[in-house]
């Protein structure tokens, strides 16, 4: 599904541990990291799109996670001409973004690259929270910068939260 003016509405999923790590993942055969993210199917919203690819793209289902946060608005790239492609219409120049901020409820050991018939990923890792910024192909480092930008006060929320309801469950237990 491509909008009017040449974009392909998608959901990016930035997924972070306790510790504020977010994974990571390498595109199958390629030298190519990344976060999850896919297409948005006709008649299908954001949210649903975005548990959907969570699902095909690293087999967390939504009791896996905490939904903290998602981007206000749309967030954009254009492709580079050489990936346009001028034979299939409409022509797709570029992709439109919701992202949304994760935080795993469950073990690592959910994390299945492999439930797809054509899984994406062959490999992830937890890295820091800027660390994708200097890794991610550079069409796409504008909106990661614009989408970490927006979401890292909702993190440090989420993760200073957490913290506080843990001191207070352990001052209970003593």
């Amino acid at each position: 599904m491509i909008d009017t003016e040449g974009y392909r509405p998608n959901v990016g999923i930035i997924l972070t541990n306790q510790q504020g790590q977010l994974l990571w993942a390498k595109r199958v055969n390629q030298d190519a990291w990344q976060f999850p993210q896919g297409g948005i199917q006709r008649d299908e919203t954001p949210i649903a799109a975005m548990y959907r690819e969570l699902e095909e793209e690293v087999g967390l289902l939504p009791e896996h996670v905490t939904v903290v946060a998602c981007t206000r608005g749309w967030l954009s790239y254009r492709l580079p001409k050489r990936m346009i492609r001028h034979n299939s219409l409409p022509i797709c120049i570029g992709q439109k973004q919701k992202w949304f901020l994760l935080a795993l409820k469950s073990s690592d050991d959910r994390v299945n690259l492999s439930l797809s018939d054509k899984p994406e990923f062959d490999h992830w890792e937890w890295v820091s929270y800027w660390y994708p910024l200097s890794k991610v192909v550079n069409f796409k480092r504008k909106v990661y910068r614009q989408a970490l930008r927006e979401l890292r006060p909702r993190l440090s929320r989420y993760l200073m939260n957490r913290k506080q309801a843990k001191v207070t469950l352990e001052s209970i237990k003593t």
